[in-house]
């Protein structure tokens, strides 16, 4: 069961969104928030939140970013995907500076939000999506085949390249520049020293990205607006 949170100050909206949760093939519980304040004061973790961002005065100066931030300003692994709901696209660079997975334009498309929602519920479900793309390595004199939903990220190390998967930690001749052109689209060199799968980003800020997997790698201040605009890209496509 996915264990769900709708943060809206507006009794209409939140009832709307719920309505449309409860439509979707999954299996799940909603609690309905009226402010960030009562948000926090219940303590419940969950696994998504639908948060809108202008939260009025109900939520005594918090908006649903300043929320936001402080969720993920704990430790806490077990924090929930967000989706932002809001009547602004101004916000966006805003929502995604604090590891949105997602936002929804008011008034919210019932087909837009069950692309979405399904794309949530997979990764919180561990993601059962088909992996159809592969790369092919040369680990200890062989080729190797590995699905791409199969990795977590590549690593740069000593000339060769290290590919941190669900499985293993694999060492292989290659360079992380060539694996970069290879898998555009799906991966993102965040770092001279990383190349991220974009499917298994949890959340991020300016300095550092959190991989579904636990790890933290580091985010270039260079990549940083090159790296929002191609996660943006990538999760849009997959809705599609």
């Amino acid at each position: 069961m996915i264990k769900i949170a709708v943060c809206d100050d507006e009794k209409n909206s939140r009832s709307y969104l719920t309505a449309l949760i409860k439509k979707q093939n999954i299996e799940c519980s909603v609690r309905e928030y009226a402010s960030a304040a009562e948000y926090r004061s219940d303590g419940k973790r969950y696994d998504l939140l639908f948060l809108d961002i202008e939260l009025g005065s109900s939520s005594a100066g918090a908006d649903g970013i300043e929320l936001a931030r402080q969720i993920r300003s704990t430790d806490s692994a077990g924090q929930p995907l967000i989706i932002f709901v809001t009547g602004y696209e101004q916000y966006v660079y805003d929502a995604f500076d604090v590891g949105a997975f997602q936002y929804l334009l008011k008034p919210v498309d019932e087909r837009k939000f069950a692309e979405v929602f399904g794309r949530a519920a997979g990764q919180i479900l561990s993601g059962t999506e088909p992996c159809e793309r592969k790369l092919t390595v040369r680990h200890a004199g062989e080729e190797k085949v590995i699905p791409l939903c199969d990795i977590y990220y590549i690593e740069s190390r000593n000339h060769n390249i290290v590919l941190c998967t669900k499985s293993e930690r694999l060492e292989c001749y290659g360079k992380i520049g060539v694996m970069e052109e290879e898998l555009q689209g799906q991966f993102y060199r965040i770092h001279r020293g990383y190349l991220l799968n974009l499917s298994y980003v949890e959340r991020y800020d300016r300095t550092e990205v959190s991989v579904t997997n636990g790890e933290k790698l580091l985010l270039s201040r260079y990549k940083y607006e090159g790296f929002v605009q191609a996660y943006l890209n990538y999760i849009s496509e997959e809705g599609q």
